[in-house]
């Protein structure tokens, strides 16, 4: 049996100080780890627009392939985002390590070249959130207008407007879209 200041024996994990690996090339993975996230993020910002185009284009096939896209973008980035665990982890933090508590794991003052990854993904992380209000405003109004669209053609009041069944409260009675047989 091996007792804890045996120089063979491992260290508990409360002896443990500060990270596991020598903070230079901590950093420079922590970066590497940062500009990934950051570029997967343009990626998936750049998936936004496209699909945005595709919408205006009408072009499901452009539509279907920046859905395909985004779900590859997504899984990268998981697996980004899970060395990033991985690395916080090793600094003897959570998992859930945010950018803005990495300064006190390089005493108050981060690496120029991990202050810089770190502004590059806040920076892509604001760009991504943009582009998705921006998708998902353009996707309602298109739902919304298809909807009234299909609405017109089978004869069917706008969205605004009260229905028969309703005006009567009998949601639940069967009845077609088209043609109200209950009456």
């Amino acid at each position: 049996m091996r007792s804890p200041g045996s120089p063979s024996a491992p260290p508990f994990r409360e002896e443990r100080t500060g990270p596991m690996m020598p903070a230079p090339r901590l950093a420079d993975r922590l970066t590497d780890a940062l500009r990934s996230e950051a570029k997967l993020l343009g990626e998936l910002a750049a998936t936004m627009r496209r699909q945005r185009d595709a919408v205006a284009a009408d072009d499901l096939d452009a539509i279907d392939e920046s859905v395909f896209s985004t779900h590859r973008v997504l899984s990268t980035l998981g697996e980004t985002r899970r060395r990033r665990r991985w690395l916080a982890q090793l600094l003897g933090e959570s998992e859930d390590l945010s950018l803005s508590t990495l300064e006190s794991f390089f005493k108050g003052e981060l690496p120029e070249n991990v202050r810089d990854a770190t502004t590059e993904l806040a920076d892509a992380a604001r760009a991504l959130q943009h582009e998705v209000d921006l998708n998902r405003h353009v996707l309602r109004t298109a739902i919304d207008a298809s909807d009234a669209y299909v609405r017109s053609l089978c004869g069917l009041p706008s969205r605004g407007t009260a229905v028969y069944s309703d005006a009567h409260g009998s949601d639940s009675a069967p009845g077609g879209f088209i043609v109200d047989r209950r009456v």
